[in-house]
């Protein structure tokens, strides 16, 4: 079982929720991140997604467009990345980390696919959400990381009909990612009544926990949400507070409003 797989298994035995907080690395700077990181899980956090810096993110709103941008700014790249997670596990070898984000800086990275993922299996990442790879292309990376340990999580959105569903969810593992909202990150609030039915869809094709992002950013939201799903994420609240320059015990104490939340669920 992977650090995921215990969380969740540990979670369904305590009949609570997961809490899941995106943020970028190295945004605003590489210090500030790992501060904010190191204190994510003591805010209740249970799954770390950490953003891998991109120039072209097609799939994120503005806030978190403009966190890749201070990111990228501040020298962060995807080896980067894997250094601050090393960093992180020197103090924590027990939280989640999933690194969310596009295929070609994993791509484009000096050895490709094999080194990324004996990087990343050296370091303590323990899954992938990697937005631009469908199921057709599962033989370029999903599969690799499977076999090389990692969970590999797929998106399921408003739009992933029967049809699709189950090649969406084929090779998934850890959990399933439920894009409650059409659009990009930071859009319109997610309305619980309508998730509830596609999370209880997703989960009896996947036979897997499904935790729901996009449209989050108040604890009252995030204790609906996670009310009809395994979990819930958030991410571009926590990243315009970063990007506003907020100092990092307030970064957290958000952060922790929004977990007791979703705990509460």
């Amino acid at each position: 079982m992977t650090r995921i797989d215990r969380t969740f298994a540990a979670l369904a035995k305590a009949n609570r929720k997961a809490f899941v907080a995106y943020i970028m690395a190295h945004d605003p700077d590489r210090a500030t991140s790992l501060a904010i990181m190191k204190g994510l899980p003591a805010a209740g956090v249970d799954v770390i997604e950490l953003g891998m810096p991109f120039t072209d993110p097609m799939a994120d709103g503005p806030t978190v467009q403009a966190a890749g941008v201070r990111a990228l700014a501040a020298g962060g790249s995807l080896s980067a990345t894997l250094h601050l997670v090393a960093e992180f596990r020197r103090d924590d070898d027990t939280t989640p980390i999933v690194l969310m984000g596009y295929y070609n800086p994993i791509y484009a990275r000096a050895g490709g696919v094999e080194k990324f993922l004996a990087d990343a299996a050296a370091v303590g990442i323990d899954g992938l959400i990697v937005v631009d790879l469908p199921p057709e292309e599962d033989a370029e990376l999903c599969q690799p990381a499977r076999a090389a340990g990692l969970n590999f999580i797929r998106l399921a959105t408003p739009t992933t009909d029967d049809r699709r569903l189950p090649a969406v969810v084929s090779n998934t593992s850890g959990f399933v990612y439920y894009v409650s909202v059409a659009g990009t990150t930071g859009g319109k609030a997610a309305d619980p009544a309508a998730v509830a039915p596609e999370v209880a869809r997703i989960r009896a094709a996947a036979g897997l926990p499904v935790v729901v992002g996009f449209g989050i950013s108040t604890p009252e939201t995030a204790q609906a949400i996670a009310g009809v799903a395994d979990g819930c994420v958030v991410g571009s609240a926590i990243v315009k507070l970063i990007g506003e320059g907020r100092q990092v015990p307030e970064v957290l104490d958000f952060v922790g409003s929004l977990a007791g939340a979703a705990h509460r669920a």
